[in-house]
């Protein structure tokens, strides 16, 4: 079993807020893969599915951000997981607009997420980092990512999230380069 975490807030207000891409990306997957619908569990909102042979608990954590640790050390010690078993997806500040990069451990570069989880759990699982670029100013980061994306941006970030969506079975097999290959050939289309 595998537990993808999509990492954003609670609530209507923040829905399309850049720092939500990590819970667009797995409503996404869920609704593209026919997972079960979501249930109030583990302090977040999960969906159960199975994406090929791999049996799959999507998480959105509801203690918003900068707790998402405690949500998912709920999820992974209920199903007894190791840490190579989570994928986090999330918002990555230091990657250009709808790039998507994967890769396994690191530091949380300032990511509250992502150091939640950490002290939780370690930084060895594997990160899904969803562009969304720099505002160009450090005085202006918070307004961006909390932000909501522009109306000129939706069609890009549909594009990406079903891009996202339809390349999942490439994660759930492991083959993170050839996702990220994927992911960029259909966005180039």
């Amino acid at each position: 079993m595998q537990l993808w975490v999509g990492l954003g807030n609670p609530g209507a207000q923040y829905a399309l807020h850049r720092h939500n891409v990590g819970f667009m990306a797995v409503d996404t997957i869920a609704e593209m893969h026919g997972f079960e619908p979501w249930k109030k569990q583990f302090q977040g909102w999960a969906s159960l599915g199975r994406i090929g042979p791999q049996r799959i608990l999507l998480l959105k954590p509801a203690t918003f951000m900068n707790e998402s640790g405690r949500s998912v050390a709920e999820a992974m010690r209920f199903y007894k997981l190791e840490p190579a078993a989570l994928t986090a997806f999330h918002d990555e500040l230091d990657l250009e607009p709808f790039r998507v990069k994967v890769k396994t451990g690191g530091g949380a570069a300032g990511h509250n997420g992502l150091r939640s989880i950490d002290q939780h759990l370690g930084p060895d699982f594997r990160r899904v980092r969803i562009g969304i670029g720099h505002p160009g100013h450090k005085d202006r980061v918070t307004n961006y990512v909390l932000g909501p994306y522009a109306k000129a941006e939706m069609d890009d970030l549909a594009d990406l999230l079903g891009a996202v969506g339809a390349e999942a079975p490439l994660l759930a097999a492991g083959d993170d380069v050839r996702f990220m290959n994927e992911v960029a050939l259909r966005l180039r289309d």
